[in-house]
């Protein structure tokens, strides 16, 4: 859901203290048109902004629509001068997320080729103040979220490993969870993947490795009820490569941190 103080920050950073440039008098409509192929996302939070201002949205495409140049995403109608306040900030906002969901999209599809199972996820690795828009952006685009936030699941790292060893890491952390914390555990070696199973976690995170690392510690994982996650240095070149190995899941912090924004533009009148 996106929030009236949400909207407020997005707007106070863009119009500032003294808005000239939008005194346009009259009523009129508005259009956020697509200019590249591409998946649809972030429309809900471009809504808000024109909502907030009191500009009717008259139509607007659902987030994960696939969409071509010139296909119109939404339609607004009201004050010039309003319309004309929000454009810069939905456009943004849009052009973000369905940049997000187009990438994420490409992935899936990628990965399609060698597994239908796998799951393609993105990473904590988000803009500030905007992960809720890039994971839902993710999810458009045919993405699993994966942990929204540090409450969500206990990630045991290299750090956490290197201060108390692999099986005194989770054992320290599994006695601090509730049982419906899953417990995520990386791995920087083929080797370490049957212990950190062995030790009670219920994902194994595949740091780094090769596709042929990856397959291998797959294999050992076999006969556990852990998952195996493969995350670091995968590359939309380089999914399909990781999807064939037989691994769950796939995370990949590029989803958000190095999509480009899709090209749209808002243009006002009939």
């Amino acid at each position: 859901m996106i929030t009236n103080a949400q909207v407020e920050r997005w707007l106070r950073e863009d119009v500032g203290h003294h808005d000239v440039t939008n005194q346009v008098p009259g009523e009129t409509t508005g259009r956020l048109v697509d200019k590249e192929s591409g998946v649809a996302a972030g429309l809900e939070a471009a809504a808000a902004v024109f909502e907030y201002l009191d500009i009717a949205v008259t139509d607007r495409l659902e987030d994960g629509a696939a969409v071509d140049p010139g296909d119109e995403l939404l339609r607004v109608e009201g004050a010039a001068r309003e319309v004309l306040r929000g454009e810069r900030v939905a456009v943004n906002l849009a052009g973000h997320a369905s940049g997000i969901a187009t990438r994420t999209n490409d992935v899936v599809e990628r990965a399609r080729t060698e597994s239908d199972d796998v799951r393609i996820a993105a990473t904590r690795k988000t803009t500030p103040g905007l992960r809720g828009l890039e994971k839902r952006a993710v999810v458009a685009g045919g993405g699993d979220t994966h942990r929204l936030d540090l409450s969500h699941m206990v990630m045991v790292k290299d750090n956490h490993v290197a201060e108390m060893g692999l099986e005194g890491a989770i054992e320290h952390f599994r006695a601090r969870t509730s049982f419906a914390t899953k417990l995520d555990v990386e791995v920087e070696t083929v080797e370490d993947a049957p212990r950190a199973a062995d030790a009670g976690a219920d994902i194994v995170l595949l740091d780094n490795m090769s596709p042929a690392e990856t397959r291998e510690a797959v294999d050992l994982l076999a006969d556990y009820d852990a998952l195996a996650e493969a995350s670091g240095g995968i590359a939309l070149e380089t999914v399909a490569d990781y999807a064939a190995t037989g691994v769950d899941v796939i995370s990949m912090g590029s989803l958000t941190h190095s999509a480009p924004s899709l090209d749209l533009s808002f243009r006002t009148g009939d």
